[in-house]
């Protein structure tokens, strides 16, 4: 009679329903008897990395207790009722929480009209001597208030959250000022407060020289490290500092200089590197224990070698390479080939990655970059997790994980990157509590 204890629990007393359980407590499961809430029937696509392809499972039963995954349990091994709450979802695919690791998702302003110059043949270059380009993007942001800007990111995160992203890395970097650096951490902060996501915040004020040190971009390198970093450190503001070590945004002593002053707070680094060249800034980046690089283009073997041997996350941004027609690809293969983990990221902002999709980051680093599905899925879970330090937490479905993870109604990972433009999310849960049910 176990399988129909349920449907008569309802009809018991608070007295007769705890004396019931205290009489069938023998033979259950234990596991599940200890949840608050359990999800019977889910075909778990678990990303560990122990099982091939995507870890898929026979159907299981998962089971929640204080925001974690307590219990993932065969549905042949039920041996009695669930004391939690339960639900049956009839077999459907579940997959651990989207994580999207790299963004630029604080804003203002729009850079639509310089698209259409550029549409038109306009080359960027002018476009940027007659104030276009990042510049714009940075006068529209530090003349934004920290509401505004909040109020400006909101359909951006719930986008992400309608998609199924359950964490999100937001870089600053358009202030470009003590104050506006700051302000735009905030607001990131103030996302993960009021939203179901979880929001890791990166400082990339190394993202551009400002207009005020265009002369002068050490002293802006030592306002970085001697103010900006401190502040956000001190206010609790920063997860990790960020560099665009390029030869339009920083030199390799540059970027050094701002990893040893994050390295004096504590703070983990990570790079935009080998974008449009080679600096040398991946190798750099893996000798300080990096937790990403990201673009990479134009990665050499070096690179790919230091990379390896640090176990550092080669993060991969094809909505950019996408938008700027590049033609010159990652080095994908050599990158397969020496074990590096790939993380695939939507790189969210308003001048090379308008698309606000981590879904149709998947479907492009697939079609564009030559990554396969699994690896694709791999890279906006358990890899994205590594590139943000949080692979001990997130991005496997495992007891002991916390419990983020997805309820799709499709019958294959492989779907997640293939099929774009339908809503197929019907539960999203986030510490294990559910934040989206379709």
């Amino acid at each position: 009679c176990y399988q129909d204890v349920n449907l008569i629990l309802p009809f018991f007393s608070e007295i007769g329903y705890k004396l019931l359980y205290i009489h069938l407590e023998v033979g259950m499961n234990k596991e599940l008897l200890n949840c608050e809430r359990v999800w019977l029937n889910v075909t778990p696509a678990t990303l560990r990395p122990d099982l091939a392809d995507y870890g898929l499972l026979e159907p299981h039963a998962l089971g929640v207790r204080d925001g974690k995954i307590h219990a993932l349990v065969p549905m042949q091994d039920l041996k009695g009722p669930y004391a939690a709450s339960w639900q049956d979802m009839k077999g459907k695919l579940v997959t651990p929480g989207l994580i999207d690791c790299h963004t630029h998702l604080i804003f203002a302003g729009s850079r639509a009209e310089e698209f259409e110059l550029r549409q038109k043949g306009v080359p960027y270059a002018e476009i940027a001597r007659k104030g276009g380009g990042i510049i714009s993007t940075v006068r529209a942001t530090r003349a934004a208030s920290e509401e505004r800007l909040y109020e400006l990111a909101l359909p951006r995160i719930k986008s992400l959250i309608r998609e199924g992203v359950t964490t999100v890395e937001i870089k600053s970097g358009y202030g470009l000022t003590l104050e506006d650096e700051l302000k735009m951490l905030r607001v990131a902060r103030r996302l993960g407060e009021t939203q179901p996501i979880r929001v890791k915040t990166t400082l990339l004020a190394a993202h551009a020289v400002p207009p005020e040190y265009r002369d002068d971009p050490d002293s802006w390198v030592e306002t970085i490290c001697q103010e900006i970093i401190p502040a956000a450190a001190e206010a609790g503001l920063a997860d990790a500092v960020d560099v665009f070590c390029e030869h339009i945004g920083f030199s390799l002593a540059q970027t050094e200089q701002v990893y040893l002053a994050a390295d004096q707070y504590n703070l983990a680094v990570k790079g935009h590197m080998d974008q449009l060249s080679n600096l040398g800034g991946s190798t750099l980046a893996a000798h300080f224990g990096a937790l990403s690089v990201d673009h990479l283009e134009y990665l050499d073997q070096d690179g790919i070698q230091a990379l390896a041997h640090r176990g550092v996350v080669a993060t991969l941004l094809p909505t950019a390479f996408y938008f700027l027609k590049e033609t010159k690809l990652p080095p994908i293969a050599a990158l397969r080939k020496a074990g590096v983990p790939m993380a695939v990221s939507s790189d969210i902002n308003p001048g090379t990655a308008p698309i606000v999709s981590l879904r149709m980051a998947m479907n492009m680093a697939c079609t564009l970059l030559g990554l396969t599905p699994v690896e694709a899925m791999a890279g906006v879970t358990r890899h994205a997790a590594r590139a943000l330090g949080e692979q001990e937490r997130l991005g496997q479905l495992k007891v002991g994980m916390l419990a983020d993870f997805l309820v799709w109604n499709c019958g294959h990972p492989a779907e997640l990157s293939y099929l774009i433009g339908v809503d197929q999310l019907v539960s999203r849960v986030v510490n294990g509590e559910e934040t989206l049910h379709g």
